[in-house]
């Protein structure tokens, strides 16, 4: 197992992780049979030229799962729990594309043990996704 863990105790506003992927087919075909959303746009080349996007293009859930990478192996790591996410997507991810997410702690509540993080993901300089992370953080108490 490789990853950070941080405790609550550990945690200060302004910290912050990323995670790197180029976004390929077979990532997106993988996610498709996963998660049961076969919507053309993703997978059938002739369908997305028509589309507005010209291309296939990654699901907005393929690409907002990368903030859980973030959460649940850097920032803050191993023991969190997920408690919720708002997104706002704001452009489409294509084959290719090499996404970056990023995390930042913008608050910490150490009584309630929760932390919040703005999140996004973004291909190049252009942000395609954004919004706020509630996380349960482990304590050394």
């Amino acid at each position: 197992m490789s990853g950070a863990h941080y405790c609550i105790e550990d945690l200060e506003v302004g910290m912050e992780a990323a995670h790197e992927r180029v976004v390929t087919g077979n990532d997106i075909e993988t996610f498709a049979e996963l998660s049961g959303d076969n919507n053309p746009v993703h997978l059938d080349a002739d369908f997305a030229a028509r589309s507005p996007f010209k291309a296939r293009i990654a699901h907005g859930m393929l690409t907002a799962s990368f903030i859980s990478t973030i959460l649940g192996t850097k920032l803050p790591g191993y023991g969190c729990i997920y408690l919720s996410q708002t997104l706002r997507f704001k452009a489409p991810v294509r084959i290719g594309d090499t996404v970056r997410a990023l995390a930042r702690i913008s608050s910490l509540d150490r009584d309630k043990r929760r932390a919040s993080l703005d999140c996004s993901v973004s291909v190049g300089d252009k942000v395609v996704l954004e919004g706020e992370a509630l996380v349960l953080v482990p304590s050394r108490a």
